[in-house]
């Protein structure tokens, strides 16, 4: 439970329960939908309602929570937030405020408070502790009621300093030379949640120079970029990324960024761009860097194709940070971590390793962690993996060429945290999978 969330919830219950008695707050069902919607719209205006739905809101905010999840079962109603990328159960209203909870939120969201049957998604713009939080709605209908995931987008909290993100310097180093490059296709790829557009907006923020038009499409437009030029996708009226990518080429761009590659045209359209003296960056949901290159082949995308536009891939994940308040040492033997592929020359021979963990404190509520950082798996596209490419060879012998070159994967990005101390085994474990390409 985080930053006193627990007893202003739970004040907000009791306050409930003694001031409005159960009758003033339960959602009458009736026959004709125009009196259940009165009903539910009178029911989600009552002050105690109100209050808990804003302390929902704000304590995520405080809590700096991506993601509050509102879920219905039999005789209860639960609320959980996600935190550092794990949720957390956090103290849940009656089970009888379930309707009208629901309700508030859908008009807050401009949603059909009225519609229990489809799904919808809607968003909100708060202002809460001194800040604007976008948040994103997605109401889903399950068997026992409406299922709320609300995401936030809090601009205050993204970092747009590369050298932050988490890329060991080797890496940073290639990530900065091949951004500067004039033209080529730049992939960022990771499944979702795992930093991709974080990297991206701090990319495009590296860049933002007046003497360059930067162009976006996303779905959704997560953060605003003052200079850059973003554009919302627009599926249902025909604006989908490969219309507007195709748009922008009549807009004398420098740099284009498209939110996700997610059929053959929108690759194609992207491939002729970055041929016409374009940057482009996209995103691919592929579990390595070298799978991105076997994704685009599967798409139907020519071989020289690939190999004359694609520059660099990168694969990232988020592994949690050990909370600096309760962060202790402990010592470990050398084979533990030789089974884990670590190598003699890089704990200088020691036969014992400190390794650190946090032991749970009231700053990290207890999780010994507190934050994120990325880790990045790159493969740069040189001579050899382009003659790969246009063999058509399997991610296996990309992978084995890019290691030769001395890519770095996931795992040996995370073990390096590890041995730094910034994060533990334990998590790198959770995020990563071995690699004994």
């Amino acid at each position: 439970l985080y930053y006193g969330t627990k007893e202003t919830i739970e004040q907000a219950i009791k306050e409930i329960e003694k001031g409005t008695g159960e009758g003033a707050i339960e959602v009458v069902k009736t026959a004709e939908e125009k009196k259940e919607v009165i009903s539910l719209e009178a029911a989600a205006e009552e002050v105690p309602v109100v209050k808990i739905v804003n302390l929902l809101l704000t304590g995520a905010v405080k809590a700096k929570a991506s993601d509050i999840h509102i879920e219905p079962y039999e005789k209860s109603l639960r609320v959980r937030y996600r935190l550092d990328g794990v949720l957390h159960e956090q103290p849940s209203p009656p089970k009888k405020l379930q309707d009208a909870i629901t309700s508030r939120i859908k008009i807050m969201s401009n949603l059909d408070i009225a519609e229990r049957r489809l799904p919808q998604d809607g968003r909100i713009k708060i202002k809460t502790l001194g800040r604007e939080v976008d948040l994103r709605v997605s109401v889903l209908p399950t068997a026992f009621g409406e299922k709320i995931v609300i995401r936030l987008l809090d601009s205050s909290a993204l970092c747009l300093d590369l050298t932050k993100l988490g890329f060991e310097p080797e890496a940073l180093s290639i990530y900065k030379k091949n951004i500067s490059l004039p033209h080529g296709i730049i992939l960022i790829t990771g499944p979702t949640g795992s930093g991709k557009s974080t990297t991206l907006y701090s990319t495009l923020s590296t860049l933002n120079y007046p003497d360059r038009n930067i162009m976006t499409i996303e779905d959704p437009v997560e953060y605003v970029l003052e200079g850059i030029n973003q554009i919302q996708a627009r599926p249902e009226i025909g604006l989908t990324f490969a219309a507007g990518l195709r748009s922008f080429l009549r807009q004398d761009p420098n740099i284009i960024m498209v939110g996700e590659i997610r059929d053959t045209e929108t690759a194609e359209i992207a491939i002729n761009a970055a041929l016409t003296g374009h940057l482009v960056f996209s995103t691919l949901h592929t579990n390595d860097a070298p799978g991105a290159i076997t994704r685009l082949n599967n798409m139907g995308i020519e071989p020289f194709l690939t190999a004359s536009t694609v520059s660099l891939v990168v694969a990232q994940r988020l592994v949690r940070i050990i909370c600096k308040e309760c962060k202790e040492t402990y010592a470990v033997p050398f084979d533990f971590l030789a089974n884990l592929g670590v190598k003699p020359e890089q704990v200088n021979y020691a036969k014992e390793i400190y390794l650190s963990r946090g032991k749970g404190c009231d700053n990290c509520s207890n999780t010994g962690y507190r934050r994120r950082l990325a880790i990045y798996e790159l493969i740069e596209i040189n001579d050899e993996v382009r003659e790969l490419i246009l063999e058509r060879a399997s991610t296996h012998l990309l992978k084995q060429a890019a290691r030769k070159t001395g890519m770095m994967n996931l795992r040996e990005a995370a073990l390096r945290k590890v041995l730094n101390g910034i994060t533990t085994i334990e998590e790198m474990m959770r995020v990563t999978i071995t690699d004994t390409e």
